[in-house]
């Protein structure tokens, strides 16, 4: 089971756009020191709407070499085009990935039969575990729990969700249906908490990007049932988690991880620099977390 602290890994850029290996890999092996748990290359936060096939390709590549084992690489395969999705999807178990991680069609706005059909075709074409990325916010639809379970009984290698809905009655309601051994990881890094107390296994977080070894001791702590350590540690994040989306991700996450000298703070178009606020809300949030 995927569980514990992931990070949805940004993508390191130049001044000139073009993707920095070398800060990208010095990057996740970072992550790894400071005790994340799961790794996931090329999603939103990786700016994978504008990165080419073979770019997004090649960080897979190297999130897997440079992870070594040592961690779960989840890859983001997703598509609003299916096929596509196969494409990245094949790659990513042909790479080595440990899973895939494929969010729901945005733009076409599919039905449930649809959202089944795309899964399904996708489970059938790819013999890999497939976590289904939900987030109505950015995709516009939602996969309700009726289609998740059908899907997780019907295809074996479907077995886990990010489950970025913002609905707190989603975890329960998914574990009836489907099982405790269907991994249920937060895609809200601000309802964590209450996500994991709801019978929740983990996050993909956008904070560890910068926080991961305070990300790591919170679910340490959780799993240790050491609820005061847990709180203060939850505590510290929370005004880290309201800035790092004070302006649209990954902006503010790649400036954060510019003040820690661990990657530039440029984000392809359409995405542009952070406004002078959204700077200030970001170093003071990261100051009084302890992180600068």
């Amino acid at each position: 089971m995927f569980q514990g602290s992931m990070t949805a890994l940004i993508t390191p850029m130049t001044d000139t756009g073009a993707i920095d290996e070398k800060a990208f890999q010095a990057f996740v092996e970072w992550q790894l020191a400071e005790g994340t748990e799961g790794l996931i290359p090329v999603g939103t936060t990786g700016e994978s709407p504008t990165l080419s096939h073979a770019e997004h390709e090649r960080v897979v590549d190297l999130c897997i070499e440079a992870a070594g084992g040592r961690a779960p690489v989840i890859a983001g395969s997703g598509s609003n085009n299916t096929e596509e999705a196969i494409h990245l999807t094949k790659h990513a178990k042909q790479a080595g990935a440990s899973a895939a991680l494929v969010v729901t069609p945005y733009y076409n706005k599919p039905t449930q039969a649809g959202l089944y059909g795309h899964y399904a075709a996708i489970a059938k074409a790819v013999d890999i575990p497939i976590i289904i990325y939900n987030i109505p916010g950015r995709s516009i639809i939602d996969m309700s729990v009726e289609t998740m379970a059908k899907l997780a009984k019907d295809f074996p290698n479907i077995v886990g969700v990010k489950d970025a809905t913002n609905d707190l009655n989603r975890p329960v309601l998914t574990r009836l249906a489907i099982g405790d051994d269907f991994s249920q990881l937060s895609g809200e890094d601000g309802t964590i908490g209450a996500f994991l107390g709801q019978g929740g296994h983990g996050c993909i977080s956008v904070t560890s990007n910068i926080a991961p070894g305070l990300c790591a001791k919170l679910h340490a702590a959780w799993r240790a049932k050491d609820y005061a350590a847990f709180a203060e540690v939850r505590d510290r994040l929370m005004p880290v988690h309201g800035s790092m989306f004070c302006e649209s991700s990954p902006g503010p996450v790649k400036y954060g991880a510019s003040l820690l000298g661990k990657s530039n703070a440029f984000a392809r178009l359409p995405m542009v620099e952070i406004a002078q606020s959204s700077k200030d809300r970001v170093k003071a949030a990261m100051q009084g977390a302890g992180l600068l």
